[in-house]
Order: structure tokens, then sequence, then C-alpha cells
């Protein structure tokens, strides 16, 4: 009897998983008219993408995050030694559950009374409390050496993606004519570098998300958690959908830039002010044509207006492809913006900093400073104040 009911169970949310499964692929979502999933049958020497093919993306994400590791450790670091990539001395960090508690719960830059309120409750100095909080706050920041060699991997991916599409796309009559996007769809032919270019790039974005931990968090975290989901979303649906060729050039295009900016962040690190000055100026060039030019009035004006000729009536899938570019381009002027703002500081105070990141505060441990931390008491609050004024009367 009870093997009678395991068994209809399982048999009802078999059901269940065919019908979601029916709605999904819905032909009247994904196709034009006139056009069904049969049509994307290999035959004839054509041979087309299949969404089971996507399930490569798993071990192509385990390869990338290993030649991350193996780029990062033989490669990024010898370099930053090289290039004398030194970060800011950080010193070691007296426990201290109530500082710890409010700056976990409440906030990493507490004002001026709270710090006196804080000195109060800890018996401390209002200036050692500010020293505490500087050093806390220093401990969230990624080391200069970590900054770099995670800009080393993504340099090293980007103009690798960048010389192999060019190396793809050079000949491609759709590259230069972007109505040949949409001549003979769906009848277009998988080609065997669509295959590694598109499942090496999908993987890309998904190692990044799975290193969002390690990563060094910028102001512009969010929007980099958004532009790598919609990144994965449309090259996956793109692949199911066999809109790959449009996919490629969207993919070119971001490629294209994003090794400049990479290398700019280099040589930042490494004090190259010249260099990373020309490489940063050279990216924001690159930048603004790609995605502010190229992209809307290039790859958007294919995927919005072209389709219309082929039908009046544009499937469901039309709508979510556009709504996901159309974020994309948003984030791409939000990006505009900020890279504006940094071009301004550049030519009108001299001064080239990217605002998405924090920097380290630089600090030093006083001889006094250190001779309390190594007296201090166990629960990180003996350090009297008194005591404190007394050896720095001197």
């Amino acid at each position: 009897m009870k093997r009678d009911v395991i068994g209809e169970h399982m048999f009802s949310m078999a059901h269940i998983f065919k019908t979601l499964e029916s709605w999904f692929w819905w032909e009247t979502m994904w196709m034009p008219a006139n056009v069904t999933w049969a049509d994307f049958e290999d035959c004839d020497g054509y041979v087309f993408p299949k969404p089971h093919q996507l399930y490569a993306i798993l071990p192509f994400t385990l390869v990338l995050l290993i030649i991350r590791f193996f780029i990062e450790k033989y490669v990024a670091l010898p370099l930053a030694k090289v290039l004398d990539v030194k970060s800011v001395r950080r010193v070691k960090l007296q426990p201290n559950s109530v500082l710890e508690a409010y700056f976990q719960s409440c906030t990493r830059h507490p004002s001026q009374s709270e710090m006196l309120r804080l000195a109060k409750k800890c018996d401390w100095t209002d200036h050692l409390v500010q020293k505490w909080f500087k050093r806390r706050r220093n401990l969230e920041i990624p080391t200069m050496v970590q900054k770099f060699k995670e800009s080393c991997w993504r340099f090293t991916f980007h103009i690798s993606s960048s010389i192999a599409g060019a190396i793809f796309l050079y000949d491609k009559p759709w590259f230069y004519d972007i109505w040949q996007v949409w001549v003979s769809y769906p009848y277009q032919s998988l080609l065997p570098f669509q295959y590694w270019y598109y499942m090496t790039e999908i993987s890309f974005y998904c190692s990044l998300l799975c290193t969002l931990g390690i990563d060094n968090k910028r102001k512009d975290f969010m929007a980099q958690v958004v532009h790598h989901l919609i990144a994965v979303g449309l090259m996956s649906w793109s692949w199911c959908g066999n809109y790959v060729r449009i996919g490629m050039l969207v993919i070119f295009i971001h490629d294209a830039s994003d090794f400049w900016l990479e290398a700019a962040k280099m040589f930042n690190y490494a004090r190259w002010e010249r260099t990373c000055n020309v490489l940063f100026i050279i990216f924001s060039v690159m930048f603004f044509v790609t995605r502010i030019i190229l992209f809307p009035f290039w790859i958007l004006r294919a995927t919005i207006v072209l389709p219309l000729y082929y039908s009046t009536t544009p499937v469901i899938v039309y709508f979510l492809f556009n709504g996901q570019l159309l974020v994309l381009q948003g984030l791409h002027l939000y990006w505009g913006s900020l890279i504006l703002n940094v071009l301004r500081k550049f030519i009108f105070v001299h001064h080239l900093k990217d605002d998405r990141s924090d920097e380290e505060e630089e600090d030093s441990l006083s001889d006094t400073e250190e001779k309390h931390v190594k007296n201090g008491s166990k629960n990180g609050c003996g350090l009297r104040k008194s005591c404190y004024l007394k050896n720095n009367n001197h």
C-alpha cells in the first residue's frame, strides 16, 4: 500500500515537471511564425545549439576557477613582485567585543559623538577608538597584491577572449552587415568555435558569481551582480533560441574594452601613474565607442527593429531579451557617468582614481600604542584612559 502511494506521488511529480517543461519550451514564446523546434533538428550538415549542452557550463566553470588559481599564483604574484606592488602595512587589531559588535551591527564610520560614547564604554580614548575603526576597515579591504592578482586574471581572460573573438569574426559577413544576423533565421548552422566561445564566456561569468565573496567589493557591487546575472541569462537563453550570432557580437563588444580597464588597474596598483593614465584614457574611449555608441545604435537596433521585418507580432522572448539588453544599457550609462566623473577629476584636479573602490587608510603604530596593545586586557576594554594620557604627555 505504501509503495503504491509513493509510486503515485512520483508519477504526479513527473507529470508536473513535464507540464512545466512544455510550458517553458512553448514554441509561441520562443519561435517566430512558421518556425518550430523541429526546425532545430540536425540534418543535411546543419548543426544547431541544444539546451542540454549548457550542462557543460558546470565543468567549464570549475576549470576556469582552477586556471584562475594557477594564474594568480604563478603569473600574477611573481609579476606583482617584479612591478614592486606594495600593500599598506596593516597593524594587528586588538580584539574588542564592544567595538566589533558596533562595527558589525551599526556602521563602519561612527560619528564623533558615537566615538566618544564608545570610548567611555570601553574606557579608552577617542583617539584609540578612531584608530581601531580605521584598522578594522582596512581588514575589510583586499590588499594591493590581492587586487593586482584579481585584475591580472580578468585582464588575461578578456584579452584572450577579445583576440579569439576578432579571429573568429573578422571574415564573417554578419560582423560587418548586421542585417546578415537575421538572414535565413533559424537556419544558421552552429560552428565549432561558437560553441567553445559561448561556453567559455558563460562559465567565466558563472565563476565571477562564485567568487563574489572573495573578490574586491566596490561601491557598484550590486550593479556588478546584476550585470553578471543578466550576462549569464542572455547568453544561456540566446543559446537555446539559436540567437548565437547576435550573442557573439554582444560578447565581443563588451570584451573589447574590459581588458584596457584591468590593465590600467594593474599599473595603478604598481604606481605607474603615467602608464595607468594612458591606459585609462584608452579604456574610456573604447567604452564610449563600444557601449554608448555601437551597443545601442548597432546591437539594439538589430534586436529591436530588424526582427519586426520578419514578424509584426513579436514572440514573448523578443521582449524578454530586449528587456535585459535595455537593463544592460542602463548599466552602461551608469558606469559611463562614473567614468566621466573620474575623467573630470583627472582633467581639472590632475588626480585619477577609481571612485568605486575603497582605499586602505594609512596607519602606523606608535611605541606607546604598541605597549598598550601588548598589555591590553583579554576583553579588549582594559586600556585605561588616564594611563594612555599619562604616557602620551611626553
